[in-house]
C-alpha cells in the first residue's frame, strides 16, 4: 500500500526502485566511495567473506580496511551485476532478490580481466516510502588474482 493514499503500491516502480539500489552499490564501489556505501548500507547488515557487520561506520571502515584503492581513488574495477531477479511483497514493504555477480579489475599493468564471480543475496524493506538494504549477503564461487583488489 503506498502510504499516503491508502492504494496498493505500484510493483514496477518497486523492481525499478530495488534495481538502481543493486546498479548504486556497484557503482559505489567501483568509485571507491565508502563513506557513500556506508550510507547506502546503513540500515543493513554486510556479509561477505568476512565478518558479519552492520552500520553505516562499520560497514564504511570494513571496505576501506579490505579493498586496495589507487591514485585515482578508485579500486580499478568494474562490478557487473547480471540476472537479478526481484520478489517483492508489496502489502509488508518487503523484498528479496538474487543476482550475480562479475568483477573486473585492470591496472597499467595488469591487463583487463576477471578476479571474481558469485552471488548477491539481498533483502529490501521500504520505510517511508522508501526501498533500502535490509541485508547484502554476497557469495563468491570462483576467485581469480585478487593480489591487487583486497588487502
Amino acid at each position: 500500500m503506498s502510504t499516503s493514499t491508502g492504494m496498493p503500491a505500484d510493483p514496477a516502480a518497486s523492481h525499478r526502485a530495488i534495481e538502481n539500489l543493486i546498479a548504486r552499490y556497484a557503482e559505489l564501489v567501483d568509485d571507491g566511495d565508502f563513506a557513500g556505501l556506508g550510507m547506502l548500507l546503513a540500515d543493513a547488515t554486510f556479509s561477505g567473506s568476512r565478518a558479519e557487520v552492520s552500520g553505516s561506520e562499520a560497514i564504511e571502515k570494513m571496505l576501506q580496511d579490505t579493498v586496495i584503492v589507487y591514485d585515482d581513488g578508485t579500486p580499478r574495477t568494474q562490478h557487473v551485476v547480471s540476472n537479478i531477479a526481484i520478489e517483492v511483497d508489496e502489502r509488508a514493504g518487503t523484498a528479496v532478490s538474487r543476482s550475480y555477480v562479475t568483477v573486473l579489475q585492470a591496472l597499467p599493468d595488469l591487463p583487463l580481466q576477471p578476479i571474481a564471480a558469485g552471488r548477491y543475496h539481498d533483502r529490501f524493506v521500504r520505510r517511508d516510502g522508501r526501498w533500502r538494504f535490509a541485508e547484502r549477503c554476497v557469495r563468491i564461487h570462483f576467485v581469480g588474482d585478487v593480489s591487487r583488489h583486497l588487502r
